[in-house]
């Protein structure tokens, strides 16, 4: 399927230290790789260094069934994008001392004081023994809580989790329906021994709801996306932009893709049932932008200030035990990142060591994806931020984003290291 040409709207790349040839060279990688071939629909590329947007293309289709063309103002699924904005948002509510990293989840949630870890058995009858130690509120954030996502199908706790459609937040269910399931289900490990991808940044949707005494999705737009002017995000899209809305596609494994959710009928199109913090919002490149933007520069935008920077660091460090990365930590069969040379902090993947990952890059770079194949990653030594939005599920059929980081970075004529 031929992609359109690329839109561009971006000033000189050079004032920001980039080619604009090289960047102009993603841009025909995109499109004779993965639209003319028929195997994305469309794609949207946005690069920011130093202060301005040095570079924002789109190419292809946001809808190839009514041949709608990707424009900037398209708004995508960003599926686990939606975590960084869930976890900072918790950890407003850290800075003002309404919880904190070391409490135990029982504390606000009793009816996962008895959680188990799993040792035999199918539901519902699980033989468990008891965990090491308490679940805590940071093992929630960095993922090492012994939660699961059920279409990890690695274990009978897995095949539980996709017996109730827990996760599965698309479908139906309530918050708080999820965290009443979870009550009867063990975990998988003891809190604090590996990293498993999860439900948990969902949990935290739910624990902000019940700290602050307002639904979770009133508290992340009067807190977060509201005072940052980000109008084009929420959890569902209004009438009044419903023409805006991308297709998503399913790669078929054949190298070309099938219709998964058509913008005429989605679900996106009113409130749901279940408010998922781990994957539930829908942006644009620019409202996503607004958000790395407040990162990039310590936690505040135009004077709206999210965090401090010393919590935002505290959120950039590595949180694994003893300072291990994900190929140490993981027992999951799935991620939105890579694992050599990646920690991981407080609701973003964390950079160790660019040598391990084969990929240039920065120390201390921080990133996340969706499961639509969108990515983000910002680089604050590089003061960069790269966003990718196309919606093709799942993220792991193609080896695009390792590719996109490879370029994007070679585009770089001027290091700030």
């Amino acid at each position: 399927m031929p992609g359109q040409d690329p839109i561009k709207s971006a000033p000189s790349a050079a004032a920001s230290g980039m080619s604009a040839a090289a960047l102009g060279r993603v841009d025909d990688h995109l499109k004779r790789r993965y639209l003319d071939s028929g195997r994305f629909p469309g794609t949207q590329l946005l690069v920011y260094r130093r202060g301005q947007i040095v570079h924002n293309t789109v190419q292809g289709f946001a809808d190839v069934e009514r041949q709608t063309p990707v424009k900037p103002d398209t708004i995508f699924r960003i599926y686990s994008m939606t975590k960084p904005l869930t976890s900072v948002a918790f950890m407003m509510l850290v800075e003002e001392g309404r919880v904190a990293l070391d409490e135990p989840v029982a504390k606000y949630i009793p009816e996962w004081s008895n959680l188990g870890v799993f040792q035999a058995g199918i539901a519902p009858n699980f033989l468990t023994r008891p965990p090491a130690r308490p679940m805590l509120i940071v093992d929630l954030l960095r993922h090492t809580s012994g939660l699961t996502y059920g279409f990890q199908n690695r274990s009978n706790v897995d095949a539980a989790y996709r017996e109730k459609k827990i996760g599965e937040f698309e479908l139906a269910g309530t918050l708080q329906g999820m965290i009443a399931d979870l009550a009867s289900i063990p975990l998988e490990f003891s809190p604090g021994d590996a990293w498993n991808y999860s439900v948990a940044t969902d949990v935290l949707g739910y624990l902000i709801g019940t700290i602050s005494g307002r639904p979770f999705e009133e508290f992340l737009h009067e807190r977060v996306l509201d005072p940052l002017g980000m109008t084009d995000t929420g959890f569902f899209v209004p009438p009044d932009k419903a023409h805006r809305l991308a297709a998503c596609y399913a790669a078929d494994g054949k190298g070309g893709f099938t219709l998964y959710d058509d913008p005429a009928n989605s679900p996106y199109l009113k409130p749901p049932g279940f408010v998922s913090g781990g994957g539930g919002l829908l942006s644009t490149a620019s409202d996503y932008l607004i958000f790395c933007r407040a990162l990039l520069n310590g936690g505040e935008r135009d004077g709206v200030r999210l965090i401090g920077p010393k919590t935002l660091a505290l959120m950039t460090s590595n949180h694994l035990p003893g300072g291990r990365d994900l190929t140490e930590m993981s027992k999951s069969m799935f991620s939105e990142a890579a694992y050599a040379g990646i920690g991981f902090g407080l609701g973003f993947s964390v950079t160790l060591q660019p040598a391990r990952t084969l990929i240039a890059g920065s120390a201390g770079e921080y990133a996340w994806g969706g499961a639509a194949s969108t990515a983000f990653w910002i680089d604050p030594a590089e003061q960069l931020i790269t966003i990718f939005m196309t919606q093709l599920l799942p993220s792991s059929a193609y080896p695009l984003r390792r590719e996109l980081r490879t370029m994007v970075y070679a585009a770089i004529t001027e290091s700030n290291v």
